[in-house]
């Protein structure tokens, strides 16, 4: 997976379902989790996951990445 796309930075500011789609699209390989405001993660890695953070009004508010 060396060429495997890993962050996402054109779904920056679009709704979280969009978003999610459009990295599964690219990634079925992984699972994509949607963080609402003020939830907190874990900071431990992992190669088949992506978070994308999401503001109150559902868009997204950080280029998602694999970790």
């Amino acid at each position: 997976m060396g060429d495997a796309k890993s962050s996402w930075p054109e779904v920056l500011g679009a709704p979280a379902e969009a978003a999610k789609q459009t990295i599964l699209r690219d990634r079925p390989d992984v699972q994509v989790f949607i963080v609402p405001p003020g939830n907190s993660v874990t900071g431990d890695f992992n190669n088949k996951r992506v978070r994308v953070f999401v503001d109150s009004s559902n868009k997204v508010v950080k280029v998602p990445k694999i970790g």
